[in-house]
């Protein structure tokens, strides 16, 4: 089994997912798919036509997160809250500094990233997109 987070913004679904990019790498499996391209949304706005309906951003086989926008006219509401974090697990103490770094710029830090008393280099944040984020780099033998 695997587990995937998914991601709802409201407009903001292109930017948020490309900035991940932009920090995590992959590729967008599939490109993004909009609200226009589904049949009989031709009432849509323009800008809602132009809100991302669904993307995967594949970082590993292992690993992707999906997201897509709300969409106002049709009853939804985006209701930013603490329900979720992204917890990622980085291969070394300095790939999990960098995602730290990046992923938490413009964002609301919770805890820094730094050592923990459980032996793990540890941050939470909340990012520029409102959604929670875990970086949890459990050191190795011999590691500080």
């Amino acid at each position: 089994m695997k587990i995937h987070p998914y991601l709802n913004f409201d407009g903001q679904a292109k930017e948020a997912i490309t900035f991940y990019k932009s920090i995590l790498g992959g590729d967008f499996d599939g490109g993004f798919n909009y609200f226009s391209e589904i049949p009989g949304m031709d009432h849509l706005s323009d800008e809602e036509k132009n809100r991302v309906m669904h993307v995967t951003l594949k970082i590993s086989d292992e690993v992707k997160i999906m997201a897509s926008d709300i969409m106002p006219s049709m009853g939804h509401k985006l209701n930013v809250g603490n329900h979720n974090y992204i917890s990622l697990m980085p291969d070394s103490k300095e790939q999990g500094k960098k995602f730290f770094d990046g992923l938490s710029a413009g964002g609301k830090i919770e805890m820094p990233y730094e050592k923990a008393f459980w032996g793990s280099y540890f941050g939470s944040f909340i990012d520029k997109y409102g959604n929670g984020w875990m970086v949890n780099y459990n050191l190795k033998e011999g590691e500080e």
